[in-house]
Formats: structure tokens, sequence, C-alpha cells
């Protein structure tokens, strides 16, 4: 990345890492409809990763998905909105924090059920091969779907048909509260699994927003080439627990201490400095994106609440919910 585009992607970290914290102070207040997961501590993986995609390619997400619809081009007033059951949410208040979906953009849903979204990549990355488009889908995932079913079995269809799509571990080294070295036979869950399916298979600092992009690109031009999928490991942490309703006391607090030291943030001011972007130039980015998510969260607290009668459209890809066979 040049430096305009590096604080580009800082900006667009900052705004998603300050619409979390808008999250969660919201829930405290509770102004949030059902619970959270938040992804502070994983922002530099969605933006590196969209910087190295097309508008057009597709993404899919897990329940831990707020910084994918973000950077994929929701907007926060629209996600916060949608967090707190709103007429103006990005789904109209009909998926909350673990559905954010925005399909004119290429967002095609987070998905609660664990590892149920690989398949459906890789149904969409068939889609992109058939019609001859250079698409890909990309699968974002956390270590803990590594030992799914459909994790395995998405990897196999993947590489037996040559799709252009790409798997994305968000490895932050906890399937919700169990270490995942504790009940896993391999010290990568993803990467040491992609040789077994004859596909690439790496790991990367998923706390770089630049080493993120860099592997994607490669991965992503790989992809549209025709030579088929593969499957990139992201080391990262998350700074909340996995959800709301966790205080991640299990967490050792010298391990806390020293992902925490590692902050996507941290890590794209280290590199904004090293190429020679001034300090104040770092404050300002910041600075909006501040004002961002203030005019975000009053604009969401003051949207109206969903009409009801609303309740039954979208069943159907035509608006309507009347049955058929």
């Amino acid at each position: 990345m040049d430096p305009a585009g590096l604080l580009a992607a800082y900006e667009q970290m900052a705004v998603i890492r300050r619409t979390e914290k808008a999250a969660h102070d919201l829930f405290l207040q509770g102004l949030v409809k059902g619970t959270t997961h938040l992804a502070a501590g994983h922002e530099a993986i969605a933006v590196g990763a969209s910087a190295a995609l097309r508008p057009d390619d597709y993404v899919f997400a897990t329940y831990r998905g707020h910084h994918h619809a973000l950077a994929r081009g929701a907007n926060p007033q629209e996600c916060l909105a949608e967090l707190m059951s709103r007429a103006t949410g990005l789904c109209r208040a009909k998926g909350g924090s673990m559905h954010l979906t925005k399909a004119s953009t290429g967002m095609l849903g987070s998905y609660a059920i664990v590892g149920a979204h690989l398949p459906m990549a890789a149904g969409a990355a068939w889609s992109a091969k058939l019609r001859g488009t250079g698409q890909i889908a990309v699968a974002f995932f956390g270590d803990g779907a590594t030992n799914i079913g459909a994790f395995h079995e998405a990897l196999n269809l993947a590489a037996v048909w040559k799709l252009p799509v790409l798997f994305v571990c968000e490895n932050n080294l906890y399937m919700e509260y169990t270490p995942i070295a504790d009940v896993t036979a391999v010290p990568r869950p993803a990467a040491d699994r992609a040789p077994a399916y004859g596909i690439p298979g790496e790991v990367v600092d998923g706390n770089d927003v630049v080493a993120v992009r860099e592997a994607v690109a490669r991965l992503a031009q790989r992809a549209r080439a025709g030579d088929g999928p593969a499957l990139l490991e992201a080391e990262t942490y998350r700074h909340f627990g996995h959800s709301r309703a966790d205080p991640a006391t299990y967490r050792p607090a010298e391990e806390v201490e020293r992902w925490l030291k590692h902050d996507p943030l941290d890590v794209a001011r280290g590199r904004l400095a090293e190429l020679g972007v001034p300090p104040e130039t770092i404050s300002e980015a910041d600075e909006r994106a501040s004002a961002v998510v203030r005019e975000a969260v009053e604009a969401a607290k003051s949207a109206p609440p969903p009409d009801p009668g609303q309740a039954l459209t979208d069943v159907w890809a035509d608006g309507g919910a009347a049955w058929r066979t």
C-alpha cells in the first residue's frame, strides 16, 4: 500500500473499532437487542482483504461479522440501527448483530451456524465460474469452524471443481471459550489441513493490514486465473469475550497483554510513520472516524422502530411471503 492507501485503510479500521465500541456501550445501555459478538482486534483482516478484492466479489462472514459488513460497504449508522432494531437498519431490523447483510455490495451475509456458510461460498464461486465473470467468493470463519464437517466438505468440493474461492480463517486462538489448540491435532487448525485437499495453505499476521492485503491479492489473482481455491489462516486476537455475556476470564492475563500490544491499529500507525506520514495526519483520520461514529449513534437512536406490517416481506426473492409449492 502507498501512504494514501494505507491511511485510508487505517481510517476504515478506526471507524470499525469505534463502531464496535459504540455497539458495546449501546448494549450496556439496553439499546441493543439480543447479544453481540464483537470483532474488535480483527479489523485488519476485513479491511486488508476487502482492499484486495473487486467490488463485485462475494463475501461471507460469521456471526462475528460487523467488521466485514463495514469493510464491504455498509455504513456505521445502518449497522448500529440494525443492532438496535430500527427501521433504518441494514436488514430493516430483521437480522440483528449476527446476520448483517448487504447484497448490493457483495456482502452476502453473516451466519450464526458455525461453518454453514463455507459450502455457500463454494456455491457462489461455482456460479461465478459457470458464468465466466472472473468473480471470486471469500468465506471468513473462525478457528472453531475447522473442526466442523462443512469446512472439510467445502474444501474438498472446491478443490475437486477448482472453484475461485478463498477460505480465510480468523484464528483468534479460541473456539468460543475453549482454546483451539486443546482440541485440534495440528498446530495450524486451518493451514495444516489444506494439503489434505491439495490446495495452498498459508499463514499471515492477521493484525497487519498490509500483510493481509498482499496475501489476499496474491491468492485472489491465483483463483481468478483458474488455479482453484486456497486457504489463508490469519492469526489475530479478539479484544472482548466471545459474546457480550462472556467476560473472557479464561484467557491468561499475559496472553491478553501480549496481543493488545500488537493491536491492528497500532501496527498500521507504525507502518504509516515508517512511510513518513505526519502524526497530525493520523490524528485527523482518528478524529474523522470518531465524528462518523458519533453521528451514526445519534442517527440510529433517533430512527423509528420497524413497521410490523413489513414482518413477512423478504421471505422470498420477490419480496413476498405467500406460500408456494
